[in-house]
C-alpha cells in the first residue's frame, strides 16, 4: 500500500513538473514580447504576441500531452486575466483553423506521423500565406513597420547597373579603365587605401573621395601625358572607366532598430538597404526622424513615410564606409480607428495636422463620416474627449498618445421610397426634389402585374418617431383618376399585394382507378376529362359510368358535408356534353370507382402428390379444393391424403399491393424490350421501351417520397400503454402471423365433394400434398428427441419410451399430438387417468414443459399473516358494533 501511495506522490510530481515547464516556456514566449519579468503573468498582453509565440506555445503544450483548453485553464490559475485567457484560446483557435482550412485537399500522407502529428511543420502553411507571421498584432498596426518585415520585399542593391557618375571612390575599389580611338589600351586599377591609383607609364593618380565624374578628368589629365589624341579641340582618343569588383563598406545601424549592430554593405548600399538588413526600426523606433552620421556630422534625415505614400526617396543617400545610421525613439505616435483606407498606429510631425496625416491613411472611405472626428487623448494625468470639425482639420494638432476615431454615415437614406409586391420592376426609387405621388411610383415601376389585387393596396410610412405606420389605398381609384393621388414621404413603402396572396391556392383531387392520383392544380372550365388526362388516364379496371364528384358545401346551415354529383364520361375519353356541362369547381374531389366486372386473376398451389402440381388461376368465386384437385390431374399413386394440409393467409398477410404489380409487369416488359440486352427492335417498340422507363422513374420517386413520409409518421407515432398484446413479443408474433396451417381431410374431401370440409379456395392458398409417411417425431419434454418409425396399434406411451421417457419437467397432462394435416388434439384427463390421442403417420408428440413457480419466502408468508389478522380484527369491530 506504501509503495502504491510512493508510485502516486512520484506520477503527481511529475505531472507538476511538466506544468512548471509549460509554464516557464509561456512566461519566456512572454519576455520575448514584452520584456516583463518572468512573474508578470497578470500583465501579458496577448495582442502583443506574434503568431510565432502562440505557435511555440501550441507545440510546447501539445509535447507536454496538453490540450487548449488545459492551456487556457492554467493559464488563469497563475494569474493571468479572464479576458487575457479568452484571447489566447482564440488567437489558438484561430491560428488550428487555419492550418485546417489550408491543409484541404493535401495529401494526408505526405510526412510521417509521430505520436499522433505529422513530421512536416502543421504551421508551414501560415507561413507561407502571411508574410508577416512574426509580428504581433500591434507591430502590424504600425504604419511602415510591415516594409521592412515583408519576405516578397528585398532592398538589396542591384550591383548589375552601369557605373553611377557620382559614386564616390573609395579605399579597394577595382577601376577598370578603357582607351578607345586613335589609341587602345586597357588599365586594372585598383584603389590603394592611400587613394591613389597606379598608371603605368603615368605614375600614380589620386582619386579617392572622389566621384566617379572627377576622377575621369583627372585620369583624363594625366594620360594626356602619353595620349596626345585626348586633348585638343578635336580629340581622337577617348577613355571610359567604369567599376569592377564592388569594394565592401562597414555601416553602424544603432537606436531603436530590431537588430542594431555594425553591418557589411556593398558600396552601393543605400539608407533603406541599412535599414533593411537591421530589421527596420523596432516598435519605438521613428520612422520619419531616421539620421545619417558620417565623420560625426549629419548629412541626412531620411522620413519613410515619404517613401511610403509619395515614393520620395531623395534623402535616401548611399552609404560610405564607417557612417552611422541612429533610429531615435518615436516622438508623437497617435492611431486612427474608423472607416478610413488605412487604419493604424501613425507618427506625426509637429508641424503636421489632421489633415497631413489623412494622406498617409489613404483619405476616407465612402462609409466615413467626414464632417466631424473624435480625439483621445490624454492631457493632466487623465483622459478627455475633443471634438474636431471637419473645418479645422488643417490646424489641429497632434500630440502622442491621440485615438482618432472616425464615425460611419447612417444608415439612413434621404430620398428613397420603394415598392415591393405585384409591379413589374419593384425596388428602390429616389424621391425626386419636386415630389413624387403614388401614381409616379407604380409609373416608374412600369406599372402592376396581370396578377395585381389593384382594389387595395397599403402605404407604409416611417413616423417623426420612426415607429411604423400603415395607410391603406384605394390604388384602383388613384390609377384611373377617381380617387386622390397621394403624395410620397422619404422612406415611403407601397405594397401592391397579388390576388393569390389573398386567396387560398385552387387545387381538384382524383383517387382511385388511376394512374397517378393525387392533388393536381385548378384551371378555369376544368372538366373530369381533363383531369384524368392530367393524372395519366383511368386504369384497366376502371368504369367511366359511374364517377362521382364530392364538392364543397358553402352553405353551413343546410347540415350537408358535400355535394355529390355522378356523372358518366366516353370510354375513349372524347369530350362529350354532359362532361361540357358539369365543369370541375375549385377543391373538387372525383372518385373513380373500380368496375364491377373486373377481377386480377388469383392464384393458388398445389405441391406434392398430384399429377400436374404448380400454380393454378381461380375459375370461379365457389371453385373448391375438390375441383383444382380434378384440374391437377387427381392425386398420385403415392399420395398421402390424410397428411395434406392447406397453408392460407391471415389478414396480416402483406402481399404485393396492385401498384407494385403493375410496376412489377413494367419492370418485365422494359426489361424484355431493352436494346442493350435483346434482339434490335423496332421505331414502335423504342417508344413502348422509352415510355415504360419514364413511367418506372415516377414511381420510383413517389415510392420514395411516400416511404420518408412514413418514416417521419413512425418517429412520432405512440405506441398505447394499454395495448398489452404489444408488450409480450410470444402473443405479438403469433398474433401477426401471415400465414396459418388449416387443418383438411382430403381423403373426405375427394369422397365427398362439395361437402362442408370442402373449402372454398382464397388467393395465395397453398395445398400440400406429401407421399406417403411411415414416421412419428417426438420433440418438447424428453429425455432424447427423435424421430421413429410408425408402429400400428402402438399408443403414445410406447413412443414416448423410444425418446427415453418423459423428464422431470414435463408437463404429461398437456401432451398434444400435431398430425400431417396441422389439426392438433390434447391429452384428455378424467379421475386421474390420462387418455393420450391416437397416432398416424406423420404425427408430432410435444410434451410441454412445467411452468416456473416461485416459492413463498418468510417475509411473504409474514405480509400473508398480517393480512389476515388485519382482516379479523376488522371483521370482529363490525360484529361487535352491530350487537344490540
Amino acid at each position: 500500500m506504501d509503495a502504491k501511495i510512493i508510485q502516486l506522490k512520484k506520477y503527481t510530481t511529475l505531472i507538476n513538473c511538466k506544468n512548471c515547464l509549460l509554464m516557464l516556456a509561456f512566461l519566456m514566449m512572454a519576455f520575448v514580447a514584452q520584456s516583463q519579468s518572468l512573474s508578470d503573468i497578470q500583465n501579458l498582453k496577448v495582442d502583443d504576441l506574434s503568431d510565432a509565440q502562440i505557435e511555440q506555445i501550441i507545440k510546447r503544450a501539445e509535447a507536454n500531452g496538453l490540450t487548449t483548453n488545459q492551456l487556457t485553464a492554467l493559464a488563469r490559475e497563475r494569474g493571468m486575466p479572464a479576458l487575457e485567457a479568452a484571447k489566447l484560446s482564440k488567437r489558438i483557435s484561430e491560428l488550428q483553423m487555419s492550418v485546417m482550412s489550408d491543409g484541404v485537399g493535401q495529401d494526408a500522407t505526405s510526412g510521417r506521423i509521430v505520436n499522433g502529428y505529422s513530421e512536416l511543420d502543421m504551421f508551414d502553411s501560415i507561413r507561407r500565406s502571411d508574410p508577416y507571421y512574426d509580428l504581433t498584432v500591434k507591430q502590424k498596426k504600425i504604419f511602415g513597420y510591415k516594409l521592412f518585415h515583408n519576405r516578397d520585399l528585398n532592398f538589396n542593391p542591384s550591383l548589375n547597373i552601369p557605373t553611377p557618375q557620382s559614386y564616390v571612390i573609395g579605399s579597394g575599389d577595382q577601376l577598370l579603365l578603357d582607351v578607345y580611338g586613335a589609341s587602345q589600351q586597357s588599365y586594372d586599377l585598383n584603389v590603394n587605401p592611400e587613394g591613389r591609383v597606379f598608371v603605368p607609364n603615368v605614375g600614380p593618380i589620386q582619386v579617392g573621395g572622389s566621384t566617379i565624374e572627377a576622377a575621369i578628368g583627372r585620369i583624363k589629365t594625366a594620360l594626356g601625358r602619353i595620349y596626345s589624341g585626348l586633348n585638343g579641340s578635336n580629340p581622337n582618343t577617348f577613355i571610359q572607366l567604369r567599376l569592377g569588383n564592388i569594394r565592401s563598406i562597414k555601416v553602424s545601424m544603432v537606436g531603436e532598430l530590431t537588430k542594431p549592430g555594425t553591418y557589411t554593405l556593398p558600396s552601393f548600399a543605400t539608407v533603406f538597404n541599412g535599414l533593411y538588413a537591421a530589421g527596420g526600426p523596432n516598435e519605438n523606433g521613428a520612422f520619419r526622424n531616421v539620421q545619417v552620421y558620417r565623420d560625426s556630422r549629419l548629412v541626412a534625415t531620411v522620413d519613410i513615410y515619404e517613401f511610403l505614400s509619395k515614393g520620395v526617396q531623395s534623402s535616401n543617400i548611399t552609404l560610405q564606409d564607417n557612417d552611422v545610421v541612429i533610429v531615435p525613439p518615436v516622438g508623437t505616435r497617435i492611431e486612427i480607428v474608423g472607416p478610413v483606407r488605412r487604419e493604424g498606429l501613425f507618427e506625426v510631425k509637429p508641424s503636421e495636422s489632421l489633415e497631413d496625416l489623412y494622406i498617409y491613411t489613404g483619405g476616407f472611405t465612402s462609409l466615413a463620416y467626414q464632417d466631424r472626428v473624435t480625439v483621445r487623448r490624454i492631457e493632466n494625468n487623465q483622459r478627455k474627449v475633443v471634438d474636431v470639425p471637419s473645418s479645422e482639420f488643417g490646424s489641429f494638432s497632434l500630440k502622442d498618445g491621440d485615438e482618432i476615431l472616425i464615425g460611419e454615415a447612417l444608415e439612413r437614406f434621404s430620398n428613397r421610397v420603394q415598392v415591393t409586391g405585384s409591379v413589374t420592376r419593384p425596388g428602390e426609387y429616389s424621391l425626386d426634389e419636386g415630389g413624387l405621388t403614388v401614381k409616379g411610383l407604380v409609373e416608374k415601376a412600369q406599372g402592376l402585374k396581370p396578377e395585381a389585387f389593384a382594389t387595395r393596396a397599403t402605404l407604409y410610412r416611417t413616423s417623426a418617431d420612426l415607429t411604423l405606420a400603415a395607410e391603406p389605398l384605394d390604388l384602383k381609384g388613384i390609377l384611373n383618376g377617381t380617387a386622390e393621388d397621394i403624395a410620397l414621404k422619404n422612406e415611403d413603402l407601397l405594397f401592391v399585394p397579388s390576388r393569390y396572396d389573398v386567396q387560398e391556392e385552387y387545387y381538384v383531387k382524383i383517387s382511385g382507378e388511376i394512374n397517378y392520383p393525387g392533388t393536381y392544380p385548378y384551371a378555369t372550365d376544368m372538366t373530369v376529362g381533363d383531369l384524368i388526362i392530367r393524372s395519366g388516364g383511368l386504369l384497366e379496371s376502371a368504369t367511366n359510368s359511374s364517377i362521382e364528384i364530392a364538392r364543397r358545401v358553402r352553405d353551413a346551415a343546410s347540415g350537408k358535408l358535400a355535394q355529390i354529383e355522378t356523372m358518366s364520361i366516353d370510354p375513349n375519353l372524347e369530350l362529350t356534353e354532359e362532361e361540357r356541362n358539369q365543369p370541375l369547381q375549385p377543391f373538387d374531389h372525383v372518385f373513380i370507382r373500380r368496375s364491377p366486372g373486373f377481377e386480377r386473376e388469383q392464384l393458388i398451389t398445389i405441391q406434392g402428390e398430384v399429377i400436374y402440381p404448380g400454380d393454378f388461376a381461380i375459375s370461379a368465386a365457389n371453385e373448391r379444393i375438390s375441383d383444382v384437385i380434378m384440374r391437377a390431374g387427381g392425386i398420385t399413386q403415392y399420395a398421402y391424403p390424410k397428411g395434406a394440409s392447406l397453408i392460407r393467409r391471415t389478414v396480416y398477410f402483406k402481399g404485393p399491393t396492385e401498384e407494385e404489380l403493375r410496376s412489377e409487369a413494367l419492370k418485365e416488359i422494359r426489361s424484355n424490350l431493352d436494346p442493350e440486352t435483346n434482339r434490335n427492335t423496332n421505331e414502335a417498340e423504342e417508344l413502348l421501351f422509352e415510355r415504360i422507363d419514364t413511367k418506372l422513374a415516377q414511381n420510383e420517386l413517389e415510392k420514395f417520397e411516400r416511404e420518408q413520409a412514413e418514416q417521419k409518421r413512425r418517429l412520432f407515432e405512440i405506441t398505447p400503454a394499454f395495448d398489452t398484446l404489444r408488450q409480450d413479443s410470444t402473443i405479438t408474433s403469433m398474433r401477426l402471423k401471415e400465414q396459418d396451417f388449416v387443418g383438411i381431410d382430403l381423403e373426405f374431401i375427394l369422397n365427398n365433394p362439395g361437402s362442408e370440409e370442402d373449402l372454398i379456395l382464397l388467393e395465395g392458398d397453398i395445398i400440400q400434398i406429401p407421399k406417403e409417411l411411415q414416421t412419428v417425431r417426438m420433440v418438447g419434454e424428453v429425455l432424447l428427441p427423435t424421430t421413429t418409425r410408425f408402429m400400428k396399434k402402438s399408443k403414445l406411451k410406447k413412443y414416448i419410451s423410444k425418446a427415453g421417457g418423459f423428464t422431470e419437467d414435463a408437463r404429461r397432462g398437456k401432451t398434444y399430438v400435431v398430425y400431417a394435416n396441422g389439426d392438433a388434439k390434447k391429452t384428455n384427463n378424467f379421475l386421474g387417468l390420462k387418455f393420450y390421442p391416437e397416432l398416424e403417420p406423420g404425427a408430432e408428440i410435444v410434451v410441454p414443459k412445467k411452468p416456473i413457480r416461485t416459492r413463498m419466502g418468510p417475509a411473504t408468508w409474514i405480509g400473508l399473516a398480517s393480512s389476515l389478522a388485519t382482516v379479523a380484527i376488522l371483521v370482529q369491530t363490525i360484529v361487535n358494533n352491530n350487537k344490540p
